[in-house]
């Protein structure tokens, strides 16, 4: 996907979120974040628009520490929200494509990077308000679903802090049923994930397949949905389900 479609999806799920939060109600529980309220969850995703916004605008070249959470709530919160959503729409479409400024994940340039993370950011958080309503959450369309998935997989569980591993060698296999290009392979141990994209064919022996369409398995990576389908090894299913959220720190 091109640096413009993650602004554009970062545009359209931010305010998607917004006006979940704001029909739901700010004292609503947030079922996919346990222990949270909406505004808990309008306040965390509000900050990180702002701290991504800073790398940005502000071309910090190592890492930055955010703002903090702000003691707002109600209509000041969620205009808070919106503000800060804004502004870093604004800033992504309006930066030099080479920029220079501090990342932590692997990708074409600092802009990519940003406008890739806010986009899937402020998706799963949007998933996140929508499940305040009860019901169904708006679809992922497949295409971004396989981007997250890619960078789930191969970025953030390729780090050392991954806690996703295993005392004996195993082999995790995620597709997506809708597409036949979008297969990975992920070999787990006592190191961090070992995670490619594989093909469509590959023979390679298994221990757990989790599959089902890219939208769904989205979802399910990010815990906000079941896994749509396991076969094999069951435990490792539970394993990621016990190990693999990413926290902020």
């Amino acid at each position: 996907m091109e640096i413009q479609e993650f602004v554009e999806t970062l545009d359209q799920e931010g305010r998607s979120l917004a006006a979940a939060a704001e029909k739901a109600g700010v004292d609503a529980d947030v079922p996919t974040c346990a222990g949270w309220q909406v505004r808990d969850l309008v306040r965390h995703t509000g900050m990180v628009h702002r701290w991504a916004t800073a790398f940005v605008a502000e071309g910090h070249t190592s890492y930055h520490p955010d703002g903090g959470l702000p003691d707002l709530d109600h209509d000041e919160l969620l205009a808070w929200f919106r503000d800060g959503h804004r502004r870093l729409v604004d800033t992504l479409a309006g930066a030099s494509p080479d920029i220079r400024c501090w990342s932590f994940l692997p990708a074409p340039s600092p802009l990519a990077f940003w406008a890739r993370r806010q986009a899937h950011e402020t998706t799963v958080h949007r998933v996140d308000a929508e499940s305040a309503l009860g019901g169904e959450p708006t679809a992922v369309p497949s295409d971004f679903a396989v981007d997250g998935i890619d960078e789930l997989l191969l970025g953030f569980h390729a780090r050392d802090k991954s806690r996703v591993r295993t005392e004996e060698p195993r082999v995790l296999r995620v597709r997506a049923t809708d597409r036949p290009d979008a297969v990975w392979t992920v070999r787990l141990s006592s190191e961090a994930p070992a995670g490619e994209r594989s093909g469509p064919d590959e023979d390679a022996d298994v221990d757990c397949e989790l599959a089902g369409p890219a939208g769904g398995l989205y979802l399910a990576l990010w815990n906000r949905a079941p896994f749509p389908g396991v076969t094999g090894d069951a435990s490792l299913a539970t394993l990621w389900r016990e190990k693999s959220a990413i926290t902020w720190s």
